[in-house]
């Protein structure tokens, strides 16, 4: 299981998520494999420790995988997630009020961007 959050817009035009996971299936060599989502491009990026932002929204609809580091995000009405290495943010606020983020610990927040082509489906699946 690859754990997901997904960040949205709500009516309200505040910054909303949820804890899920990606959708796999089992695949060639007993391994399990998403459904293919095309991108338009990836890049990496490192933030140093004590690193935050202020609040902002996703330029994008991308997904966010962290590769290192710990962070908390919040959304303006106080509620709080945590990411890790190997958690992917599917990042969908791309208006709104937005949301911001800090690190946490003594690690770089390492991190790659997959800005998702235009209307590709992300096999996101809500915790129960």
């Amino acid at each position: 299981m690859i754990r997901c959050v997904r960040l949205w817009t709500g009516e309200n035009d505040a910054s909303h998520f949820e804890i899920g996971r990606l959708d796999m299936w089992p695949g060639r060599n007993d391994d399990l494999v998403s459904a293919v989502m095309p991108a338009t491009h990836v890049t990496l990026e490192e933030t140093a420790t004590g690193g935050a932002l202020a609040w902002h929204t996703a330029p994008v609809r991308q997904l966010v995988v962290t590769l290192a580091g710990s962070l908390v995000f919040s959304t303006r009405d106080g509620h709080e997630f945590t990411l890790g290495p190997g958690d992917v943010l599917l990042a969908e606020d791309t208006a709104g009020s937005g949301h911001k983020w800090r690190l946490e610990g003594s690690d770089p927040w390492q991190r790659m961007y997959v800005v998702l082509a235009e209307n590709v489906e992300v096999a996101f699946v809500a915790a129960d």
